[in-house]
């Protein structure tokens, strides 16, 4: 059994994704390059807290933005002195400076 949104694959018996609740089939989707685009990512924030990334990722994955933080190493940020960058898609960009502005990593 498979999800037909994530792939991923099930014992016999399940009829459910558990990470996106549709119903399984009974053969793997077909892997092709059609669900593959470019997307523009646009840097909204910057931080050399892990803390801050933490709580960030946090509410982004609970509002299902997609997102990525370049350069979260911790080690290349405490010991190199460089800092995390926040991407955000570019049709996404004033909703997550709104959500971060009410959060007060941004100022308004």
């Amino acid at each position: 059994m498979f999800c037909p949104k994530c792939g991923a694959e099930y014992r016999e018996g399940f009829t459910h994704c558990a990470d996106c609740d549709v119903a399984l089939v009974g053969d793997r989707p077909p892997e092709t390059e059609d669900h593959l685009r470019y997307v523009e990512m646009v840097e909204v924030f910057s931080t050399y807290n892990p803390g801050d990334i933490a709580v960030i990722k946090s509410i982004l994955d609970a509002e299902d933005i997609h997102y990525y933080f370049q350069g979260e190493n911790t080690n290349l940020m405490v010991g190199g002195g460089s800092y995390a960058r926040l991407l955000v898609q570019a049709d996404q960009v004033e909703r997550v400076k709104d959500i971060l502005q009410e959060l007060e990593f941004l100022e308004k």
